[in-house]
């Protein structure tokens, strides 16, 4: 019985702390024992099972999908927002919202941000990221080229731009298209010494937002004119490719898919990529999900953002996956 009367006292200690209210001074008091038995109670009430901590996930959040991301992608972290339609543009909407909520929450002190040009979820983060009063980033840095059809240019200066001033922190644009004519045209472009300066800074980045794109390149990049060819884009899916980061293409397991067309993008690697401490990528939709399955594998990402649509395609099991997209 020995053991029940114990268990009875901390069981009454317990309750008096987490349902009472009570200070831990007060309830060593009250039963007339010391504070640091207290202390050992309520410990021994937690390895005993008689005090357990539940975590409700709130409404509109989606604790198991994210655990189940994590679990099967190795990732640090995943984030999974409500959408109530599988349609892109709601998607990159919540997504923006999400990625913006966090790189506040987040953001270190004398960080040195990467960002990628031609993505339009990267773009809503950047509209919804509040200023910060005491500025915290050092540098964002394009990693991408920015230059191309002025009608479309401006949101590229824009993302670097704006998010450089919202976070207190100092602009290096890459002031060259994101895809060179040719592989001699980027050698040259790559004299200028304002365009080394930016990409010698690729290093130091101590976190990358990247957006994931599918082989078929979206609205914005096409506008853009940093695209290749259908016949270029062709050869990359005969190759495996089955998406893009900045224009570096991988395949479904994660392995790079090398080309003659990387010898003329300029921008960051996936192997530069890979060297950076934190990489956040925001993608979702129906159309990317075999691309963010892909760049997950790459092992590059660190943390996901993406929709609930999305996130149910990609934990779907092996056999279910046909179905599901």
């Amino acid at each position: 019985m020995s053991r029940v009367n114990e268990l009875r006292l901390i069981a009454r200690v317990a309750q008096m702390y987490h349902v009472e209210k009570q200070r831990q001074a007060d309830i060593a008091k009250h039963l007339r024992i010391s504070q640091a038995t207290v202390s050992r109670m309520l410990k021994k009430a937690q390895d005993e099972e008689i005090v357990r901590t539940t975590v409700v996930a709130p409404s509109g959040t989606y604790a198991e999908l994210e655990a189940g991301l994590r679990s099967r992608f190795g990732l640090s972290e995943a984030i999974v927002v409500e959408c109530t339609e599988d349609r892109d543009g709601a998607i990159m909407a919540r997504i923006g919202e999400a990625a913006a909520h966090f790189v506040e929450a987040t953001l270190q002190s004398g960080e040195i941000i990467g960002v990628s040009s031609w993505s339009e979820t990267i773009l809503r983060m950047v509209e919804n990221i509040h200023p910060m009063k005491s500025g915290k980033a050092k540098y964002v840095v394009q990693t991408l080229g920015g230059m191309g059809n002025p009608t479309v240019q401006m949101h590229a200066n824009q993302l670097t731009t704006r998010l450089a001033k919202l976070t207190g922190a100092e602009a290096h644009v890459l002031s060259t298209p994101g895809v060179a004519q040719s592989r001699e045209a980027k050698l040259v472009l790559l004299g200028d010494p304002f365009v080394r300066e930016t990409m010698d800074l690729f290093a130091r980045i101590t976190l990358a937002i990247v957006g994931i794109g599918a082989v078929e390149p979206s609205a914005m990049l096409a506008r853009s004119g940093n695209v290749f060819s259908s016949r270029e884009l062709a050869d990359v899916a005969e190759a495996g490719g089955v998406g893009d980061m900045s224009l570096r293409f991988f395949d479904s397991t994660g392995a790079f898919v090398k080309t003659p067309l990387d010898d003329r993008v300029i921008g960051i690697t996936l192997e530069e990529l890979a060297t950076v401490d934190r990489v956040i990528a925001l993608a979702g939709g129906k159309s990317k999900t075999e691309a963010i399955r892909g760049a997950l594998n790459t092992g590059i990402i660190d943390l996901l953002i993406t929709d609930k649509f999305t996130a149910e395609r990609l934990v779907a099991p092996d056999g279910q996956r046909e179905a599901a997209e």
